[in-house]
């Protein structure tokens, strides 16, 4: 039996189509990627196994004539993690929609900022030498710069986002004021 080039022509499809879905913004195109990749991979472990033979479990056949089962557990393995991760992708998607109605990564403007540094190595900085703006999040005088405490800051969010809700329910984004 002579092999065949379209198996490794369809599984190399398959991977190349899954990493240029991958590489998107848009989380749908990123779970048909991992899809197609868990599909090319289930193809190569197929093909990986060998010629069709009889079952192994029986025992009527000789050691030469039986498959191998191992490819068979490791696809099955393989099915139920691609299951597994396109479910929290969609729990992801999902998520993401219900936030801010939208499935498509935007640029983030922190990444910009931090790009745009200069290549001092972490260890090296000191948060207190930075300018204000640079400074991370939840330094120590993050919010002392303005003055407020922690009830004034909880208000001025409830008074911004009024009337907004913080997810699927109606609530307000911050936890209101404590009793």
């Amino acid at each position: 039996m002579t092999p065949t080039i379209v198996l490794p022509v369809i599984i190399g499809g398959l991977y190349a189509a899954g990493v240029y879905l991958l590489l998107d913004r848009s989380l749908t195109r990123v779970l048909l990627g991992f899809l197609l990749l868990g599909n090319a991979t289930n193809l190569l472990l197929l093909s990986a196994g060998g010629p069709p033979g009889l079952a192994p479990i029986l025992g009527y056949a000789e050691p030469d004539e039986m498959s191998d089962p191992l490819p068979q557990a490791l696809i099955l393995t393989a099915i139920v993690i691609t299951f597994g991760i396109a479910a929290f992708l969609l729990a992801i998607i999902y998520r993401s929609w219900r936030l801010v109605r939208q499935e498509v990564i935007e640029v983030d403007e922190e990444d910009r900022r931090v790009a745009r540094r200069s290549d001092t190595d972490a260890d090296d900085i000191d948060p207190d030498d930075l300018a204000p703006e640079d400074r991370p999040a939840m330094h120590a005088d993050t919010f002392a710069a303005d003055g407020d405490s922690d009830g004034d800051i909880e208000r001025k969010l409830a008074a911004r986002y009024a009337g907004i809700p913080s997810d699927d329910v109606d609530l307000p984004p911050t936890q209101g004021s404590r009793r």
